[in-house]
């Protein structure tokens, strides 16, 4: 889309070109490009690397009891190298995951696999369908349904089915000794509940904290998702504020022209009050030319201009001086306690950031605000602190969201918002607290790297 953005000064700026993105399409853009389900897999792909190192423990375990204590003969060459071959597999496994920093589906899916085919393995060598342990098979599906796209966990269902199939006709049987033994009905009641007991921990343990790896990623993408949100609102608000300012740049720049025209008339102006209330008219003309440009800059369509190689001292003092001229206020205070002085750039941007929690605190206490400027470690920290009535809880809980303001006003809530929103542009945060005494406390961080003269944000 091609816009002509009007300056405060009524003239246009060069044609820009805005490629406008859906909010589906930049949600889309930015799951992709977070990785975060395919980090999620790498940390689920390290959990069955763990059970599949708790499946050989167990595998020893069952062949000493079963062949070293109830005396029932097993192929013990073929069985220790199934478990030789998953040792060989987890110790390849381990080497691999350490150098990738993400997992996708079908790797799990070949991983869940090789787990399937090792079961049926030493099924296959102990008595096959008839073992007790054939339950250990909806350990691997349920595994797959947790972990796995709805077509691969189908696949799972499919091998597992194939395996249990082939396992009753194709199979070595157990040769059970009678004797110091119970009934083969018995053991096999004493296997299914062992196999039962088995899957039950299994499941839980290693369930559980796969759904905490997928609550930490849903957790993620939803802030991901509002992030996105916030992004698309200001744009909105950009395309708007581009409007709004194309709309009211041609009659501000009509009413300059005329007032200009009419002080230049010496009929006008030999009449003391008439040439006052021209002086009052062009005050008030000049100040709707800076609200227009305040809003080009809160959208975003003004970054960058304005700005200039200035001092951190210098610019808050400047910023100051200039926000308790424009308001006409005597109760507010300033404490610049930033020390050392160091060369910025003075964006207008960031000046109406800091402006507009001022005008915040103004509202909520016009007797008292206060503005402490200090240098602590790599960061500027700028507090605006007033004596009003201070923020609700649901107000902390929700800084920063659009249209959430104590003030009860259709469509309130914004100057927080796009505060929160260009701080996190230049890599800082905004806090919110109540004080102790009374009223509430605004913290800017901003980090100076992002600020100095040749940093990232001045270019």
């Amino acid at each position: 889309m091609m816009s002509l953005l009007p300056t405060a000064d009524g003239d246009t700026q060069r044609p820009s070109r805005r490629t406008e993105e859906t909010p589906d399409a930049r949600w889309k853009s930015i799951l992709a490009s977070s990785g975060a389900q395919d980090t999620t897999n790498r940390k689920n792909m390290a959990l069955l690397i763990q059970l599949r190192w708790t499946a050989v423990i167990g595998q020893v375990v069952t062949v000493i009891v079963v062949h070293g204590w109830l005396g029932i003969a097993l192929p013990l060459g073929p069985m220790a190298a199934v478990i030789a071959a998953l040792v060989a597999l987890n110790l390849a496994s381990l080497a691999w995951i350490r150098t990738r920093t993400d997992v996708n589906n079908r790797e799990l899916l070949l991983a869940l696999m090789f787990d399937v085919a090792a079961l049926t393995a030493q099924l296959y060598l102990s008595g096959g369908a008839t073992n007790p342990f054939t339950s250990l098979y909806l350990l691997q599906i349920t595994l797959g349904a947790v972990l796995l796209d709805a077509r691969s966990t189908w696949s799972i269902v499919a091998l597992t089915g194939a395996s249990f199939a082939a396992l009753a006709v194709f199979y070595r049987p157990l040769d059970v000794p009678r004797q110091g033994l119970a009934d083969p009905f018995s053991l096999h009641v004493v296997g299914m509940f062992i196999g039962f007991l088995l899957n039950a921990v299994l499941l839980v343990v290693f369930v559980t904290r796969i759904n905490r790896n997928l609550r930490e990623r849903d957790a993620h993408l939803a802030a991901l998702r509002q992030h996105a949100a916030e992004e698309n609102h200001i744009v909105r608000m950009g395309l708007l504020a581009s409007g709004a300012a194309h709309e009211l740049g041609t009659p501000l720049a009509s009413m300059s022209v005329i007032l200009s025209d009419w002080r230049r008339m010496p009929a006008l102006t030999s009449d003391q009050e008439v040439a006052e209330d021209l002086r009052e008219m062009e005050a008030s003309l000049q100040r709707c030319k800076a609200i227009v440009t305040g809003i080009l800059v809160s959208a975003g369509e003004a970054r960058g201009e304005g700005s200039s190689a200035t001092t951190v001292n210098t610019f808050l003092a400047e910023l100051a001086e200039e926000w308790r001229t424009a308001r006409s206020v005597t109760t507010f205070t300033f404490t610049n306690a930033f020390g050392a002085d160091l060369a910025i750039v003075s964006d207008a941007a960031l000046k109406q950031v800091v402006f507009n929690v001022l005008d915040n605190a103004l509202d909520a206490s016009p007797a008292w605000m206060a503005l402490t400027a200090e240098h602590r470690a790599d960061v500027l920290v700028l507090r605006i602190s007033d004596r009003g009535p201070g923020f609700s809880s649901e107000m902390l809980a929700q800084l920063g969201k659009p249209y959430h303001s104590s003030k009860g006003r259709p469509g309130g809530g914004l100057g927080l918002f796009l505060v929160v929103n260009v701080v996190r542009k230049l890599g800082g945060q905004v806090t919110a607290q109540n004080r102790a005494h009374g009223g509430a406390e605004v913290t800017l961080t901003l980090p100076l790297a992002m600020l100095a003269i040749g940093g990232e944000h001045a270019k």
